[in-house]
Order: structure tokens, then sequence, then C-alpha cells
């Protein structure tokens, strides 16, 4: 018989052998391509293009769908309402335009063979009516394209919080909105209650977290950074197959208001299924304490010494009290700060020399040297004049 660690090892070589049989067992049924690689779909493939071809007879009933749109829409759909006509006409669908009504109704005719064109007709319409411009709705018709209109209004209870959350959306100058355009190859339009988002599937899936996730108040900056982590990360083929959660950043909320603690906690006390205690009586205490046994006069007497103790106690704490008053307070120490040195070394000599300079001069009369000169010039004048 074989040893307890020989069986353990030769139990784990033959459910590796089973593991290898059944890997190229699933090779041999895929053509000996992994299964990692099946599931990825190749750069530049598309979907085949829904012919005539492909539903010759065409359908069978006819189908229409109606929408309204706001007052402030009407002008801009009654220019644009040819070019919506052309567009759908294409696809063999009619378009009306009820002005009475404020309503836009879409049908499929006889000639219309794509099943799926009057419900990009339906969503055309839907876009034009949440103040989608044209030039942008009209490419719902293409068939890697769609579109998310997306409910904000009741997500908030107050207006002033709801007009603050939708504003970051927006961010300053449109800034945030045109990241996330970028990021998800998107086009989105904040207007009233509703986000409309008209792109590829991948990418709405992406709006949609963002536009939540800020009227939950969470910013859309920090879902921005994780779209850009994950855009780097497509680019590598490597990674495609694994896990993306070690590089995307993991944000912690900061309650920054915290609660009121208050100033009585009511405790709950632990929950007992047997009564409590029952209270003593006076003649319990009094049978405990020895008093029960004693006389009238006794007990006169224990009462008067109780009371002269507490008047003597009372007086006691009301001398000290009117002592306080009394008691000097308490002086602060003064500490003596030594002055700086502000005498300076005189020169005696430089004074000297300035007092006799200035017994020399008269007060605002002309020096020495300047006087002669002008004695001199003074005999000249008085010589030529002669």
């Amino acid at each position: 018989m074989a040893d307890p660690p020989e069986a353990a090892g030769a139990e784990a070589g033959a459910k590796q052998k089973e593991k290898q049989k059944n890997r190229n067992k699933k090779k041999a049924a895929t053509g000996g391509v992994d299964e990692s690689e099946l599931l990825t779909v190749p750069d530049g493939w598309k979907e085949p293009a829904f012919t005539r071809e492909d539903n010759p007879k065409g359908l069978l009933e006819e189908s229409s769908f109606a929408t309204l749109f706001p007052k402030y829409r009407e002008a801009y759909l009654r220019e644009c309402w040819p070019l919506v006509q052309k567009a759908l006409g294409e696809h063999f669908v009619n378009a009306t335009l009820d002005l009475i009504e404020g309503s836009m109704t879409v049908t499929t005719t006889k000639k219309t063979f794509d099943p799926y064109a009057i419900i990009r007709a339906r969503d055309l319409i839907k876009l034009l009516a949440r103040s989608v411009p044209f030039e942008q709705a009209v490419r719902i018709l293409q068939d890697d394209i769609a579109c998310d209109i997306i409910k904000i209004g009741s997500l908030v209870r107050k207006r002033d919080t709801f007009i603050k959350r939708r504003g970051r959306l927006l961010g300053p100058k449109g800034s945030t909105l045109k990241a996330l355009e970028l990021l998800t190859n998107c086009y989105i339009m904040v207007q009233g209650n509703t986000v409309s988002a008209l792109g590829p599937f991948s990418g709405l899936k992406e709006v949609r977290k963002v536009v939540l996730d800020t009227m939950k108040n969470i910013h859309p900056i920090y879902n921005i950074k994780t779209l850009m982590i994950k855009r780097e990360l497509s680019k590598d083929p490597e990674l495609r197959s694994q896990s993306w959660e070690r590089f995307l950043p993991k944000f912690k909320r900061k309650n920054l208001k915290k609660r009121k603690e208050p100033k009585k906690k009511n405790t709950k006390k632990e929950y007992t299924p047997f009564p409590p205690p029952q209270p003593e009586s006076q003649i319990d205490k009094e049978l405990a304490s020895g008093e029960y046994f004693l006389k009238e006069r006794q007990k006169k007497r224990k009462q008067v010494q109780e009371i002269k103790a507490k008047q003597a106690d009372a007086v006691k704490r009301r001398q000290e009290e009117r002592n306080k008053a009394f008691i000097p307070p308490k002086e602060k120490t003064v500490v003596k700060t030594k002055k700086a040195s502000t005498e300076k070394k005189i020169d005696i000599e430089a004074i000297k020399e300035k007092v006799k300079n200035a017994k020399k001069k008269k007060l605002g009369a002309l020096p020495e040297e300047e006087v002669k000169l002008k004695m001199a010039a003074d005999e000249k004048k008085k010589k030529k004049k002669k």
C-alpha cells in the first residue's frame, strides 16, 4: 500500500491530466484557438449593414411613434423639418409635424424593409424634442450609434442642490462636459431635467454612470480620472484579458460635517427577564441601622445632634467664604529686562573741529574765499568806469 503523501501526489497528477485533456478538447472544438481570443472583437471589424436583400418582403403591419415637444422648440423644428423628412425618407419612414398639438409623429411605409428603422426614427424625434441640434440627432440613424436620455429631475429633492449638481456636469465654461465627450466619444446635452447622450454603446454606459454619480454628490472629476486611466490601459493588448482594478484609483469618502453629539445620551439598559428588586421600606432601613430598637428620647437626641452637626458645617463654610475677601492676591513677579546700551563712543576731536569752523563762519555769511573774489570783481568794475 502506498504512503499517504505519495497517494496525494498521484491524485494531484491525475487531476492535472484531466484539466489538460479538457483544454485540448476545447481547443479542438474552436479550431485550435484560445477562448480569450474568441471573446475579443478584432480591430476595424464592423457589422455588415442591413439591406433589402435581408428582408425582401418588407414589414407586415404599419407602426408609428409620437412625441410631444415644448413651445420654445417650435421655431427650430419648423426650420429643420424638411431636413428631417429627407433623412428619414432614405429609410422609407414618414415624419409629420403637428404644430397645433405640439407633437411629432413617425410611421413606417410599405417600402420600409428595416424593422429597426422605426425605433431609430423614434429616438431621432425624442432627441429633437430635448434640444439636441439636428446635425447631431441625425447620427442616430447610423448602425453603430445609439442614444440614452437620462432623467435626473427626481434624483434630488431640493431644487438648489439639484441646480448645483447639474452645474458640476457642465463645469467652468463647459470644460467638464467637453472632457466627458472626448473620453466617451459621445455627444452630451444637458437640458432641464434630462441629460441626452448620443454615441457608441460603451460610451453611453460610462456617461450614464458619471451622470448618476454626480447627482449622488460624487464629483465627475473622479470618474474622469478613471476613464483617462482606462483609455491608456486599453491601448496595451497584453492587459485586455486582465483585471484593471490594481491600476484604477480608489477614492475614500470624507464626511467633513460631523453630526453633533447630544449632551445627554440615553443609554439603553441590558434586557433581563427578571423584575427589578423591591425597594427597602423605612422600617427595613431602621432595622438595618439599629434605630428601630432605640427609645423615643434617644431618637430625638440623635436627630438634634445631626441637625447641630449640619448647622456647624454650614457656619464653617460661610466663615471661609467671608475670609476669602481678606486674603491678599498673589502678586506677579516682575522680571527686570536688561536695557540695551544706547551709549556710543563720542569722538571729541571731531566735535572740536566743528566748533572751530562754526566760529569762523557767521550764520548766513559766505566763506572767506568767496568774499575775497567778490571784492576783487567790484574793484575791477570801478576801474573800468573811471
